[in-house]
């Protein structure tokens, strides 16, 4: 008996469809992810003369592990942490034997995914406890027109309720940023528990798996399953959102009580909140960079120290500095100026550049070492990754804080003197007026690749005509098919594109820390000295960044309300998380849950145990993201089970983008070693196809078929009287070459099945002669015991 475990790509194709039929059950599973079958199907164990010819078709279906809840759209704002944890793992393959600079690449990454971290919290911080309780609380003209500050703001010589002294205010304020932290740690810990903590496939590890110079990584049964990693690196960043907070506290109330006049007493608890804050910080690096994944085996032991300790300690810590914070100082008042750690954001944002050229510098190394000609970028795809990672938490941060510094402000321009409030410090304005030019430079690469497109276009018209011999020419028909092969192209060009983007963004991002360190102003003050052209150009890109923040904040609660109703925008924002979501949180414990760490174990269980009961061959057949669910799930398999099964992939991004990017584990030497270990593999590709792409095994092996004919038919025909669609990444399944390549596949598996079985009955025919050679020579024994018996 042989099986056919269909696995569907993005945009959640329904079992349904995939089954063509409408009179389906679930197998095995839950309403998340599950297995059909069509209802005359259920019970086809039980009926194997009735499949001696054909498959017993299953479905798959995963598309409410990415988009099945309207929720999900407030996982945008966890983008950032998406993407750095996507640079973890970019990083091109490092064959050594202890896979040392690997471990140094992953270090990295988890401290650029750190920074991210206190990046976010310090941004809350500089909201709610320096913009709003510092500055507009402290400044009358701003509290008497936020009716809502009344109750903390202070008179105009120091007087009022008793909230209104500054440290009380800020004690209260903390509750913002700390209420992050705490949400933030609820989300990781509730999608943990939802998503990726399903155990994995339990199975031996062989001689081939523990060879680490050839064994792909994914093959290891503890790759899917990593708890204790993501439970000690929620702890250190959970810990690390609270020190944050504690720390902005205690700056600002040490600073006043080491003024002179300060209390002694209190500068004592001050020194000691300190110590404590740098000693838990130092913790929080420790158990950062001590120790990454373990992959060998399932790693779900449990720090129980680190885990429940470091972020009960750092709590503690932060309410030790918002008790000292909120002692009374009766002659504390804030007037103008801003919090002291506003060169926080400017030692981070160096930081972060530092371990961005780090991991750059390590790219090259390990690239050079073993190149692959179409890697992307040459080795520097994970820095690059990590600087749009770093770019868009330092403009989300920036933008947020400069929106609701100009909201603040009224008329007034926060930073320029003329406002109520002096408003975010300099740095961030930096940042968010770096929006507008960064749009600006997008926009020109957009128009750079249309018009590639458009010369691309013009350019095969001609080889398009030359595909259908038989057809007569039609201009127009000719231009679309060849435009639509030119946008697809443009995939290839992404490495290019996410490459200038990031150098880009770094020379931006310099700019302003040189910006704000040369000249200690905002962008519009800088520019007081300079030509009017400048001057006014510097004016503009401030005030323009602080309303497209806004205006893309407003987009986005839209689009997150508009996806709890609208099914096709849950089905969007699904799509954006199909490919970011993929790899496991390696990095980044905030980042949104990996769908494959329960996806690969459901495939995986469901191949091992169907062949194990019924020692029958399968074929396994994923589309799209399908496809990469479904090697990944062949890797988990042992190494007799891979070989009871056939892989066929169709719009596969196995090559074309994981194989690019994703070098240490999608790269030439691992596709390799997946088509030597399954029993077959088939890949179909076109050239219309925007994400599919051949896989293109080495050494003469065939497994792609392609470029397929897309559209089917050039023009209307007797048989296709009306236009034929063009496919592009759908309906692979319409065109006749994937019914040839499906039978192919499971007639090699019948023959397979043919020859076991033949095997074993030539076996059960020499029984019979084996018995009677055993009773013959039983015979002699017994007379030759006999003998000597009655001898």
């Amino acid at each position: 008996m042989n099986l056919e475990l269909l696995v569907h790509g993005v945009g959640g194709t329904t079992p349904q469809e995939m089954l063509g039929d409408p009179r389906i059950e679930r197998i095995t599973g839950d309403t998340t992810a599950a297995v059909y079958r069509r209802a005359d199907d259920v019970d086809a164990e039980a009926r194997p003369q009735d499949y001696a010819d054909k498959p017993v078709p299953e479905a798959y279906s995963w598309s409410n592990l990415t988009s099945g809840n309207g929720a999900r759209a407030l996982w945008l704002i966890l983008l950032p942490f998406m993407v750095a944890n996507l640079a973890h793992w970019m990083r091109p393959a490092d064959y050594g034997p202890r896979l040392a600079l690997a471990r140094v690449h992953g270090v990295l990454v988890r401290l650029v995914a750190l920074s991210l971290t206190v990046l976010l919290v310090a941004a809350a911080c500089e909201v709610a406890l320096d913009l709003v309780a510092w500055q507009c609380a402290g400044s009358t003209g701003c509290a008497d027109e936020r009716s809502w500050l009344g109750f903390m703001a202070q008179g105009p010589s120091g007087s009022g309720g008793w909230w209104s002294q500054p440290g009380r205010r800020l004690a209260l304020a903390a509750v913002v940023p700390a209420a992050v932290t705490v949400l933030l740690w609820w989300l990781s810990h509730r999608t943990w528990a939802a998503y990726e903590s399903q155990p994995p496939l339990r199975r031996p590890v062989d001689e081939y798996d523990m060879e680490a110079r050839h064994r792909p990584a994914l093959c290891l049964p503890g790759f899917w399953y990593g708890k204790r990693l993501v439970a000690r690196l929620r702890a250190a960043h959970t810990a690390a959102g609270f020190l944050t907070v504690a720390a902005a506290l205690a700056a600002a109330t040490t600073r006043y009580d080491r003024k002179p006049g300060g209390s002694s007493a209190l500068d004592s608890v001050g020194w000691l909140t300190e110590v404590l804050v740098v000693a838990c910080a130092v913790w929080v690096l420790y158990v950062v960079c001590r120790r990454g994944r373990k992959e060998s085996e399932p790693d779900d032991a449990v720090d129980k120290i680190t885990v429940r300790a470091l972020p009960g300690i750092s709590a503690g810590v932060l309410l030790l500095a918002a008790g000292h914070a909120a002692w009374s100082r009766p002659q504390w008042v804030s007037r103008g100026g801003e919090l002291p750690g506003d060169e926080t954001f400017g030692v981070l944002a160096v930081a972060q550049g530092i371990l961005v050229a780090a991991i750059g510098v390590l790219g090259i190394v390990l690239h050079r070492r073993r190149p692959a000609e179409r890697t992307a970028l040459k080795g520097l795809g994970s820095a690059s990754v990590a600087m749009l990672a770093c770019a868009l938490g330092g403009v989300m941060s920036g933008g947020v804080t400069q929106r609701v510094g100009d909201w603040l402000d009224g008329s007034g321009t926060p930073g320029m003197g003329n406002g109520l409030i002096e408003g975010p410090p300099v740095l961030l304005t930096w940042q968010s007026s770096a929006i507008p030019v960064m749009l600006g430079v997008v926009l020109l690469l957009v128009l750079w690749f249309l018009l590639q497109v458009s010369r691309r276009s013009r350019e095969m018209t001609d080889d398009v005509e030359r595909g259908y011999p038989e057809s007569l020419p039609d201009a127009s028909r000719s231009r679309r098919i060849a435009s639509v092969i030119a946008r697809a192209a443009l995939t290839d060009s992404t490495p290019w594109l996410v490459g200038t983007t990031a150098a880009i963004t770094l020379l931006l991002g310099g700019a302003g820390v040189l910006g704000t360190w040369l000249t200690g102003e905002v962008p519009g003050r800088a520019a007081d000295g300079l030509p009017a052209v400048l001057d006014g150009f510097a004016d503009t890109v401030q005030v323009l960044g602080s309303w497209l923040i806004g205006l893309v904040f407003v987009l986005f609660i839209t689009w997150a309300r508009r996806a709890y109703r609208d099914p096709s925008a849950r089905r969007t924002i699904g799509i954006l998380w199909d490919v970011g979501t993929f790899w496991p949180r390696a990095a980044h414990p905030f980042a949104p849950p990996c769908y494959a760490e329960r996806a690969v174990p459901d495939l995986a269980w469901r191949m091992a145990t169907w062949t194990e009961q019924t020692g029958g061959r399968l074929v396994i057949s994923g589309h799209s993201q399908g496809s990469v669910l479904a090697a990944a799930a062949v890797w988990h398999l042992d190494r007799v089970t891979r070989r009871q099964v056939a892989l066929l992939t169709y719009g596969s991004p196995l090559e074309r983008l994981y194989g690019r990017w994703f070098p240490a584990y999608f790269g030439p030497r691992q596709l390799q070693d997946l088509h030597q270990q399954v029993d077959r593999w088939r890949n179909l590709w076109r050239l219309t196809d925007p994400i599919g792409g051949p896989v293109r095994i080495d050494g003469g092996a065939v497994v792609d078929r392609g470029p397929l004919l897309d559209p089917l038919e050039y023009g209307r025909t007797l048989q296709h009287p009306l236009p034929a669609p063009i496919l592009g990444h759908g309906e692979y399944q319409a065109d006749p070459v994937f019914d040839e390549e499906r039978d192919l596949l499971l007639l090699s598996m019948r023959r397979h099945e043919q020859a076991s079985g033949d095997a074993e009955k030539g076996a059960a025919a020499s029984l019979p002669h084996q018995g009677a050679a055993e009773g013959a020579a039983d015979g002699t024994d017994a007379q030759t015991d006999s003998g000597r018996s009655s001898s």
